[in-house]
């Protein structure tokens, strides 16, 4: 039986980091067409997307939209009362990414209960209180997607998000 030397060990290892590092390059590539970060900065460059006119929306009807691309699908819903994180003259509009927490089952809004359940593992969520999980097998909250109110334009805009989508190292890439 041939022992391994350390430093054959580190040879090798060290080759695997390079090769690890090579593999980012891709990554890095892709990244190109966005705008520069400025220095240190932790946050991706989220798109700003036009949801749904506020006129559009009625109390307690979900509209379900994809906010930051086409494979993340999110609801955004008024509340007609103010709510933790609600945009607009009434601070009751709120939305969230649809996608379970716990395993990415895709969540419903239910209009009755006025919470989101997850019908895989049972667990709901609190639209009012930022997404916030109040049972079931999901450790974390639902991403919530932060909204801007444009008053001249009667517009919610979605200008990022606020937690990880299920799935997903980041979500942007």
């Amino acid at each position: 039986m041939t022992q391994l030397s350390r430093r054959n060990f580190l040879k090798l290892t060290g080759s695997s980091a390079a090769v690890g590092t090579l593999s980012l390059a891709p990554i890095a590539h892709a990244q190109q067409g966005s705008p520069p970060l400025p220095p240190g900065s932790t946050t991706l460059p989220y798109p700003r997307e036009l949801v749904t006119k506020l006129s559009e929306l009625a109390i307690n009807q979900p509209i379900y939209f994809s906010y930051p691309d086409d494979r993340s699908p999110c609801v955004v819903i008024r509340r007609g009362r103010e709510v933790k994180g609600g945009v607009g003259p009434e601070k009751d509009v709120v939305a969230y990414s649809t996608q379970c927490t716990h395993m990415g089952c895709p969540v419903t809004y239910d209009q009755e209960a006025e919470a989101f359940k997850c019908p895989c593992h049972y667990s709901i969520f609190d639209p009012d209180n930022t997404g916030q999980m109040v049972i079931g097998q999901a450790t974390e909250n639902l991403p919530r997607v932060i909204l801007e109110y444009d008053d001249t334009e009667d517009a919610l805009v979605a200008v990022s998000i606020d937690g990880l989508i299920y799935g997903r190292q980041a979500n942007i890439i």
